[in-house]
């Protein structure tokens, strides 16, 4: 092929991929994120919108939608067009099918728009790093039938046999209505791993905050979960239960905790969420935040009681920080080994109890902040 119909196909590349557009929703884990994860959204929204702490506002209190199983279909097909135009410009370009950043570059220099198009920059950056990982979104996937959401993972799977790893958000709630035979489909189909909110274990914190599940529930949902071969990765929210709570929320949580006995701990400190019923509350001086000393005596007093054999981990900058925003604990995705580094956990804070409150991040100075 000629020097000029290389410039003319590449043109006519970039101008597709600025047609390429799929959906995606606003929120994932951490984990997910950095462009290493896929992002296919199965459900629109919060089907629950009602926790006092978050009150569906990442989703603007949208309704909440199913999504028709044929309709994410075209949204994986799309990603695949996309994927496969990458490789045929990266070929004209003379670089043997690898995906970097010369890529992307020459493309946006043709057509601009594509460094802010969601769909280009999100499937981009998922296959260059190796298209190993896919996140479901929204906020509960495993609402929708069992049989479309196994549909949809086998559907992801044979359009893109190099994915390790598909992984989705749940409630609680909904893993304790489904049959452990269930979640053994979508296992089966290739489902791997459950973020679910668990935020508190604590019954009287749980109505508090209109969770919409009881520890009981969460328990039993955790169990079956893993029972049906799946990871499970749960959320604990420090300060959730303010100067009020703090003791009964630290030693409940690490009880439900020792009950299910997941694969991963999640620490996300509480921050009032403005357009939240718990802001208001704060707001009008109803609900105290803990100061950075009592919210590592929380972290320490749940920590201690914590009996399980999977990982702690505080990969997010809204756990406790000294001033700067230089984190306390370790930030990685794969946090601390329990009960191995148990101690390293406790020495860690212990240390930092030595350090004047002044020189600590203190959570008000969060509030407000576009954490999520």
């Amino acid at each position: 092929m000629s020097r000029l119909a290389v410039e003319r196909r590449l043109v006519e590349i970039a101008d597709e991929l600025g047609d390429l557009q799929y959906d995606m929703g606003p929120i994932r884990p951490p984990n997910e994120g950095g462009g290493h994860s896929l992002l296919i959204r199965a459900t629109r929204n919060c089907p629950w919108r009602l926790c006092a702490f978050c009150y569906g506002t990442p989703y603007n209190r949208e309704k909440f939608e199913r999504r028709p199983v044929e309709e994410v279909k075209r949204d994986i097909d799309c990603v695949k067009d996309i994927t496969d135009l990458l490789y045929e410009a990266s070929q004209l370009l003379g670089l043997g099918g690898a995906i970097d950043m010369r890529v992307a570059r020459s493309l946006i220099s043709i057509n601009p728009a594509l460094a802010h198009s969601h769909s280009f920059v999100n499937a981009f950056m998922w296959i260059a790093h190796g298209g190993r990982t896919v996140f479901i979104q929204d906020a509960d996937s495993l609402i929708i039938k069992t049989h479309e959401l196994a549909e949809i993972v086998r559907y992801i799977l044979e359009v893109f046999p190099q994915v390790e790893r598909i992984t989705s958000y749940a409630r609680s709630r909904t893993i304790y209505s489904k049959k452990l035979e269930e979640l053994k489909e979508l296992r089966e189909a290739g489902l791997r791993r459950l973020h679910i909110g668990l935020e508190t274990g604590d019954d009287e914190l749980l109505k508090y905050v209109n969770k919409g599940v009881t520890a009981q529930q969460h328990i039993e949902a955790g169990r079956k979960a893993i029972e049906a071969g799946l990871e499970l990765s749960l959320y604990v929210m420090p300060g959730l239960g303010g100067k009020k709570w703090w003791r009964q929320h630290a030693l409940n949580t690490a009880k439900v905790l020792n009950e299910i006995n997941p694969h991963y701990v999640r620490m996300r400190t509480f921050v009032p969420k403005p357009g939240t019923p718990l802001y208001q509350e704060y707001v009008e001086g109803a609900f105290q935040l803990l100061s950075p000393h009592e919210c590592l005596r929380e972290i320490k007093l749940l920590v201690e009681n914590l009996e399980i054999e999977g990982r702690l981990c505080f990969d997010h900058f809204i756990n406790p920080c000294f001033k700067g925003n230089i984190p306390i604990f370790r930030q990685s995705y794969e946090g601390y080994k329990l009960p191995e580094e148990k101690d390293v956990i406790l020495k860690t804070i212990e240390e930092a109890l030595e350090v004047d409150e002044s020189q600590h991040r203190w959570t008000r100075e969060l509030v407000g902040t576009p954490y999520i």
